[in-house]
């Protein structure tokens, strides 16, 4: 694994932990899968592109009952 032996990682995972915390590294973590996720679904092509159609969005008439007040 890159040369890289268990006490290697295990210094990097300390500097790591005294850097940014106990409290904050579980959503560190969280947010890096995240992005792997978000990064190989990139690569496979799940992602399309959407179309939008050239319509504006429905406008509502005013008087309905949700625009009245009491």
């Amino acid at each position: 694994m890159f040369g890289v032996g268990y006490h290697e990682l295990l210094i990097i995972m300390i500097i790591i932990l005294v850097l940014f915390g106990g409290s904050r590294l579980p959503s560190l973590m969280r947010n890096m899968g995240r992005s792997v996720t978000e990064f190989k679904k990139g690569m496979s092509g799940q992602y399309e592109e959407e179309d939008e159609d050239d319509e504006p969005p429905q406008k509502e008439p005013l008087g309905t009952d949700q625009n009245k007040t009491v």
